[in-house]
């Protein structure tokens, strides 16, 4: 083992296990036995990953390392240079007992900027998710559109469709869908929503190739909140998207819009969205994501008009293996080649 390149895993190998038996035939793995931040440090300080020049981690590790940000940074070896990070749904169990979960080709635990400036070059897991999550996006839609979650929770209290019936729902056909974040999900949603016969709209930072676009129209921020019937949110969280949907926008917004978010729950505030749905000016949401995972804003809990999922949109087995095999991937050809298959986009000039 001593001429192999060194690999350290943080989190666990579950489903991609023939993968990760390909990094252990090129690379010596390194594992921590700390089971907290403080530990883990004092691993690092000791040299127990000296040499290391690749990192995989996960969610799940979070337990034990903390944010991947400069502090961490400054203590992991100067050998450092991939991290490649796997956002793979895994249930934590905290201290209060309460389920946390992290899904999706998201990287919010991992502070992109200190990666850079200590040279460490990061991956995700883009398009691994995107079908897994676009179907759970059209479920929410169709449910959220057509009220079932006011019937849905009548008749868990034995009162079939209520005491009194629910308002009427709505056909997707010929609803205009609006799409913020026109990525891969985003693409991937709008594929799907057109078989229901949905006219897609989309924003973006910037405007696709017309091959990208396969038909949807590009329109500014306002507009696509002022003329959407239905309003998907599949962007990431950063600091500026951090409550991108907020009071000034659902005031825009169509009265009776109804609205899906699969992203992440801070980039819409929860309490002007419970303003919005009291008001009317929202009819409902179907939301995975939640602001304070696993907290949930008791407004929207109490909103029969809310369709929610605890952040499952993409458990699954078939997404929990392809997004172990694509970091897996990026570990290999980080350790063959010194370059990353899927760099994050805030370092593409790194690539």
């Amino acid at each position: 083992m001593a001429g192999k390149p060194k690999v350290l895993l943080l989190g666990k190998i579950e489903h991609a296990l023939d993968a990760w038996s390909g990094i252990a035939d090129i690379a010596q793995v390194l594992q921590p036995k700390a089971a907290n931040r403080d530990d883990f440090f004092a691993e690092c300080k000791a040299g127990a990953f000296d040499g290391a020049s690749v990192a995989y981690r996960t969610f799940g590790s979070f337990d034990v390392t903390g944010k991947i940000d400069s502090a961490l940074l400054d203590v992991l070896p100067k050998s450092l240079r991939f991290l490649c990070h796997n956002a793979q749904l895994m249930i934590q169990q905290s201290r209060s007992g309460l389920g946390l979960m992290e899904t999706g080709a998201g990287y919010d635990q991992v502070d992109i900027p200190a990666c850079t400036a200590h040279n460490v070059r990061v991956s995700n897991t883009p398009t691994a998710v995107d079908d897994a999550t676009a179907d759970i996006t059209i479920w929410l839609l169709i449910g959220a559109l057509r009220n079932l979650p006011t019937s849905m929770a009548a008749l868990r209290a034995g009162a079939w469709r209520g005491k009194a019936l629910p308002a009427l729902g709505h056909d997707p056909q010929g609803k205009v869908l609006g799409i913020l974040g026109m990525g891969g999900i985003g693409r991937n949603v709008a594929a799907k929503a057109r078989v229901f016969g949905m006219r897609i709209r989309y924003h973006n930072r910037s405007r696709l190739s017309p091959e990208l676009e396969d038909g949807a129209e590009y329109v500014d921020f306002e507009t696509l909140l002022r003329e959407s019937d239905v309003l998907s949110l599949n962007l990431p969280l950063n600091p500026k998207t951090r409550h991108t949907i907020s009071a000034p926008q659902f005031a825009i917004m169509k009265p009776g819009i109804v609205i899906v978010n699969t992203a992440r729950g801070a980039v819409m505030d929860e309490a002007a969205l419970v303003h919005a749905l009291a008001t009317g000016q929202v009819a409902s949401v179907g939301l995975d994501v939640f602001e304070n995972e696993p907290e949930i804003h008791p407004g929207l809990l109490a909103n029969d008009s809310v369709l929610l999922v605890p952040h499952m949109g993409t458990w699954t087995k078939e997404t929990a293996t392809k997004m172990e095999e694509w970091a897996i991937s990026n570990v290999h050809m980080a350790v063959t080649e010194a370059k990353l298959r899927s760099i994050v986009p805030e370092q593409t000039n790194m690539a």
